[in-house]
């Protein structure tokens, strides 16, 4: 195993990152391993550059492409160690057999994850900073006549991404959305971008219309997530969030929450959440409402649209939903043991 110094000041880099956009600045060095008809190629660590593609490559007509988001943390004994990226491996494993692409061995996932890490370690930033990975799975057969057919070849990379402590300014506005689905029920637990890219049109117009920061889908009155993350209601140790389903990607943050929150004694309620109970909630004094994701673990809901309902919430001191991203983070940092099922 071998690593690839950065040609760029490494704290020069951490420094840029800390304000910069989220995922715009990159480590120098990436890794990646290449699938054909005879199998997985060994993982390698190249530098970061562009690719060449042919025009033709599947995953830019057919959309066989998927990719996962995970970090990594300097830890309180030194180490930079991944947040469960068994578990991303495992959900990558998911989307690629969704969409009929080669399936990577989980532990060539891990390894080039490890692999990332090891080559990018120096730019690293300290806690709350993180290393943020994003393998990506990108079919690459050439052709333009297999509409019918999947890509048996495909390219896996891990770039990585010093970040800053992703916690937006302010509570978010959220608009929830009754008639229109995030993504089509089959694909709802596949991360690829094209579900990303179906939330657009509405992200858009709860921009236009209510300076809004985000959707909620809720199709049918029944909440599932927003356009990037899972939703969750807090009140005191009472904890809710909607049940698992197809419908919606299975986040590792809201596992990895939700396992904290027993942990903590709290009650947690997976079930069905309708839009009647979560604009009853977001009005109920001492409430919380926030959203789940990778970038910003909890990020607090400050404004619910439904309809032509614009509901406050008001901020809780101390806040529950601060108290359980404090936890993870501690966890996520080595600083308090905790064992993951």
């Amino acid at each position: 195993m071998t690593s690839e110094a950065t040609t760029t000041d490494p704290s020069a880099l951490i420094e840029a990152a800390a304000s910069a956009p989220f995922g715009t600045v990159f480590g120098e060095v990436m890794s990646v391993a290449e699938a054909s008809d005879a199998g997985w190629t060994q993982p390698s660590v190249v530098p970061l550059t562009s690719f060449t593609m042919h025009p033709g490559m599947h995953a830019l007509h057919y959309g066989s492409s998927c990719f996962e988001g995970l970090k990594a943390h300097r830890t309180v004994d030194g180490a930079i160690t991944p947040f469960r990226a068994d578990k991303h491996a495992a959900r990558l494993q998911q989307s690629a057999a969704r969409l009929m692409l080669p399936i990577p061995p989980l532990d060539l996932v891990t390894q080039l994850i490890d692999l990332a890490i090891e080559a990018n370690g120096a730019v690293t930033p300290p806690a709350p900073g993180s290393l943020y990975l994003r393998p990506t799975l990108l079919g690459t057969d050439v052709t333009i006549g297999a509409a019918a057919y999947p890509s048996h070849s495909a390219v896996l990379y891990v770039l990585a991404c010093p970040v800053g402590d992703y916690l937006p300014p302010r509570p978010l506005t959220i608009v929830v959305e009754t008639e229109v689905p995030r993504t089509t029920p089959q694909f709802g637990v596949v991360k690829t971008g094209a579900n990303y890219a179906m939330a657009l049109g509405r992200i858009d117009l709860a921009r236009r219309e209510h300076h809004a920061d985000q959707v909620l889908f809720a199709p049918g009155g029944v909440v599932q997530e927003t356009g990037a993350a899972n939703v969750v209601l807090v009140d005191g140790d009472h904890l809710v969030t909607p049940e698992l389903t197809d419908a919606f990607l299975h986040g590792v943050t809201r596992d990895s929450l939700l396992q904290v929150a027993r942990s903590l004694g709290w009650t947690v309620e997976e079930r069905t959440v309708t839009v009647d109970e979560v604009a009853a909630w977001a009005a109920r004094p001492g409430a919380e409402i926030g959203l789940m994701g990778t970038a910003a673990v909890i990020a607090q809901v400050g404004t619910l649209v439904v309809g032509d309902r614009r509901i406050e919430l008001a901020a809780q001191e101390p806040s529950k939903l601060v108290e359980l991203r404090r936890t993870l983070g501690e966890i996520q940092t080595g600083a308090r043991p905790f064992t993951f099922a």
